[in-house]
Protein backbone atom coordinates (compact mmCIF):
# COMPACT_ATOMS: atom_id res chain seq x y z
CA UNK A 1 0.00 0.00 0.00
CA UNK A 2 1.42 3.16 -0.75
CA UNK A 3 1.81 5.93 1.76
CA UNK A 4 -0.04 9.42 0.46
CA UNK A 5 -0.18 12.23 2.58
CA UNK A 6 -3.22 13.68 3.84
CA UNK A 7 -3.76 16.74 3.85
CA UNK A 8 -6.07 18.63 6.13
CA UNK A 9 -8.12 21.35 5.57
CA UNK A 10 -6.31 23.27 8.14
CA UNK A 11 -3.09 22.57 6.02
CA UNK A 12 -4.79 23.60 2.66
CA UNK A 13 -5.92 26.95 4.71
CA UNK A 14 -2.54 27.76 5.98
CA UNK A 15 -0.92 26.95 2.16
CA UNK A 16 -3.04 29.07 0.83
CA UNK A 17 -3.23 32.12 3.27
CA UNK A 18 0.66 32.15 2.69
CA UNK A 19 0.04 32.62 -1.41
CA UNK A 20 -2.43 35.12 -0.69
CA UNK A 21 0.17 37.38 0.87
CA UNK A 22 2.93 37.00 -1.61
CA UNK A 23 -0.18 37.95 -4.02
CA UNK A 24 -0.86 41.28 -5.65
CA UNK A 25 -2.05 43.68 -3.68
CA UNK A 26 -4.82 45.37 -5.92
CA UNK A 27 -6.99 42.29 -5.84
CA UNK A 28 -7.60 40.01 -3.12
CA UNK A 29 -6.87 36.38 -3.82
CA UNK A 30 -9.13 35.67 -0.54
CA UNK A 31 -11.68 36.56 0.99
CA UNK A 32 -12.80 35.92 4.44
CA UNK A 33 -16.97 35.72 5.56
CA UNK A 34 -18.79 35.06 8.75
CA UNK A 35 -21.25 32.38 8.11
CA UNK A 36 -24.15 32.55 10.73
CA UNK A 37 -27.15 30.75 10.19
CA UNK A 38 -28.47 26.91 10.33
CA UNK A 39 -27.93 23.65 8.58
CA UNK A 40 -31.03 21.82 8.12
CA UNK A 41 -31.43 18.13 8.78
CA UNK A 42 -34.26 15.74 7.67
CA UNK A 43 -35.25 12.57 9.33
CA UNK A 44 -34.75 9.80 6.94
CA UNK A 45 -34.86 5.71 6.70
CA UNK A 46 -32.21 3.83 4.94
CA UNK A 47 -32.49 -0.04 5.67
CA UNK A 48 -34.90 0.15 8.60
CA UNK A 49 -32.50 2.58 10.25
CA UNK A 50 -33.54 6.53 11.05
CA UNK A 51 -31.10 9.48 11.01
CA UNK A 52 -30.99 12.85 10.51
CA UNK A 53 -29.24 13.54 7.28
CA UNK A 54 -28.25 17.13 6.00
CA UNK A 55 -30.34 18.88 3.50
CA UNK A 56 -28.98 22.20 3.44
CA UNK A 57 -27.39 25.02 5.05
CA UNK A 58 -29.14 28.16 5.49
CA UNK A 59 -26.85 31.47 6.51
CA UNK A 60 -25.73 34.47 5.81
CA UNK A 61 -22.13 35.65 5.27
CA UNK A 62 -21.17 39.24 6.45
CA UNK A 63 -17.23 40.41 5.89
CA UNK A 64 -15.09 41.86 9.04
CA UNK A 65 -17.24 44.86 9.73
CA UNK A 66 -20.82 43.16 9.55
CA UNK A 67 -21.64 44.06 6.02
CA UNK A 68 -23.71 41.52 4.29
CA UNK A 69 -21.81 40.09 1.48
CA UNK A 70 -23.72 37.19 0.52
CA UNK A 71 -25.73 34.11 1.85
CA UNK A 72 -25.19 29.75 1.56
CA UNK A 73 -27.20 27.58 0.56
CA UNK A 74 -27.92 23.89 -0.76
CA UNK A 75 -25.81 22.73 -3.46
CA UNK A 76 -23.67 23.84 -1.86
CA UNK A 77 -23.60 27.07 -2.99
CA UNK A 78 -22.44 30.58 -2.40
CA UNK A 79 -24.25 33.64 -3.47
CA UNK A 80 -22.41 37.12 -3.13
CA UNK A 81 -24.67 40.41 -2.99
CA UNK A 82 -23.89 40.89 -6.70
CA UNK A 83 -25.95 38.09 -7.63
CA UNK A 84 -22.42 35.98 -8.53
CA UNK A 85 -22.37 32.12 -7.68
CA UNK A 86 -19.95 29.33 -6.59
CA UNK A 87 -21.17 26.05 -6.01
CA UNK A 88 -18.42 23.78 -4.55
CA UNK A 89 -17.24 20.09 -4.61
CA UNK A 90 -15.79 18.57 -1.60
CA UNK A 91 -11.81 17.81 -1.52
CA UNK A 92 -11.45 16.83 1.98
CA UNK A 93 -13.48 17.08 5.69
CA UNK A 94 -11.35 17.42 9.04
CA UNK A 95 -13.21 16.84 12.45
CA UNK A 96 -13.68 19.87 14.46
CA UNK A 97 -11.85 20.79 17.16
CA UNK A 98 -15.17 21.13 18.82
CA UNK A 99 -17.03 18.12 19.08
CA UNK A 100 -20.02 19.72 19.23
CA UNK A 101 -19.65 21.36 16.22
CA UNK A 102 -19.70 20.38 12.21
CA UNK A 103 -16.66 19.60 10.20
CA UNK A 104 -14.15 22.22 8.92
CA UNK A 105 -13.75 21.76 4.97
CA UNK A 106 -12.04 22.33 1.94
CA UNK A 107 -13.99 22.24 -1.31
CA UNK A 108 -12.84 23.23 -5.23
CA UNK A 109 -15.29 25.16 -7.39
CA UNK A 110 -17.56 22.86 -9.75
CA UNK A 111 -19.20 25.70 -11.18
CA UNK A 112 -19.41 29.59 -11.12
CA UNK A 113 -22.67 31.81 -11.95
CA UNK A 114 -22.93 35.72 -13.22
CA UNK A 115 -19.91 38.08 -12.94
CA UNK A 116 -18.45 39.26 -9.09
CA UNK A 117 -17.51 38.59 -6.23
CA UNK A 118 -17.56 34.94 -6.38
CA UNK A 119 -17.14 34.54 -9.88
CA UNK A 120 -13.47 33.29 -9.72
CA UNK A 121 -13.34 31.16 -6.67
CA UNK A 122 -10.93 28.32 -7.10
CA UNK A 123 -11.62 26.88 -3.03
CA UNK A 124 -13.56 27.44 -0.14
CA UNK A 125 -12.46 26.89 2.74
CA UNK A 126 -14.64 26.64 5.86
CA UNK A 127 -12.68 26.53 9.45
CA UNK A 128 -13.30 27.74 12.99
CA UNK A 129 -17.22 25.80 13.37
CA UNK A 130 -19.44 26.28 16.07
CA UNK A 131 -22.80 24.02 16.40
CA UNK A 132 -24.54 23.13 13.27
CA UNK A 133 -24.57 18.95 14.30
CA UNK A 134 -27.46 16.99 13.98
CA UNK A 135 -29.36 15.73 17.02
CA UNK A 136 -28.18 12.66 18.42
CA UNK A 137 -31.80 11.36 18.92
CA UNK A 138 -35.52 12.27 18.25
CA UNK A 139 -35.62 10.97 14.37
CA UNK A 140 -37.49 7.55 14.57
CA UNK A 141 -40.63 5.94 12.15
CA UNK A 142 -43.05 8.75 14.30
CA UNK A 143 -40.62 11.48 13.01
CA UNK A 144 -39.88 10.52 9.41
CA UNK A 145 -39.96 13.44 7.43
CA UNK A 146 -39.25 15.66 9.89
CA UNK A 147 -37.20 18.69 9.80
CA UNK A 148 -35.03 20.46 12.34
CA UNK A 149 -32.69 23.73 12.10
CA UNK A 150 -29.49 23.56 14.05
CA UNK A 151 -27.84 27.01 14.55
CA UNK A 152 -24.16 27.04 13.56
CA UNK A 153 -21.39 29.02 12.53
CA UNK A 154 -18.36 29.28 10.64
CA UNK A 155 -15.55 31.21 8.76
CA UNK A 156 -15.35 30.79 4.97
CA UNK A 157 -12.33 31.58 3.20
CA UNK A 158 -12.81 31.98 -0.54
CA UNK A 159 -9.38 31.76 -2.60
CA UNK A 160 -9.76 33.25 -5.91
CA UNK A 161 -7.67 33.09 -9.39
Amino acid sequence: MRNVPVITAVAIAGFACAAQAQSSAVTPSAIEAYGKGVQIYTCMSANGQYAWRLKAPDASLTDASGKPIGKHFAGPTWQATDGSTVVGSPLNVSSSPDAGAVPWLVLQAKSHGGKGLMSNVDYVVRTRTEGGVAPASGCDADHAGAGVRVPYSAIYLFFRH
